[in-house]
């Protein structure tokens, strides 16, 4: 690692933590040559995803948009929070894991759908109503009836 006081290219580790939120790696180091101490982050590299929308138009991956869409679902639920942004991580995760650069919109929404589902039933449709964009009541009540079958599955 370079100085920034004398520009010298070696350096020692003379402490390494984490950070307070274990996101990334705290360095104490001290020039070889000129003794001076500097402090380094080293962090994990993240790989930008773009979202494929409906009109196929792409745009940056956004945890905040997931985790806004859940919390508008939930609204007047007794669903607390840290769920909601528990599942926003898991949803993260997993997009990040597929190691795939692009992902549509709709393979998100179906991934939020099925987190919501075994959370708040209420809010999985409320969900399932916005995303999918109901256009009459059979299909809202095609929905239900899947939701209850699969309730009933898991009985």
């Amino acid at each position: 690692m370079k100085c920034p006081f004398c520009g010298y290219l070696d350096s020692k580790v003379i402490d390494s933590r984490p950070t307070d939120d274990s996101t990334s790696i705290r360095r104490r180091r001290e020039c070889i040559k000129c003794g001076k101490r500097f402090t380094t982050y080293e962090k994990v590299e993240q790989v930008p995803i773009l979202v494929i929308k409906k009109d196929l138009s792409r745009e940056a991956y956004d945890r905040d948009k997931i985790l806004k869409g859940m919390i508008k679902a939930c609204e007047k639920r007794p669903v607390p929070i840290k769920k909601l942004e528990d599942l926003a991580d898991e949803i993260e995760r997993d997009i990040y894991n597929s190691y795939e650069k692009e992902i549509t919109s709709a393979q998100i929404g179906e991934m939020v759908m099925e987190k919501l589902k075994n959370v708040d039933e209420v809010a999985y449709v409320r969900f399932a109503s916005v995303y999918r964009q109901f256009k009459d009541i059979n299909t809202f009540m095609d929905e239900l009836k899947k939701l209850l079958n699969d309730t009933e599955e898991r009985k």
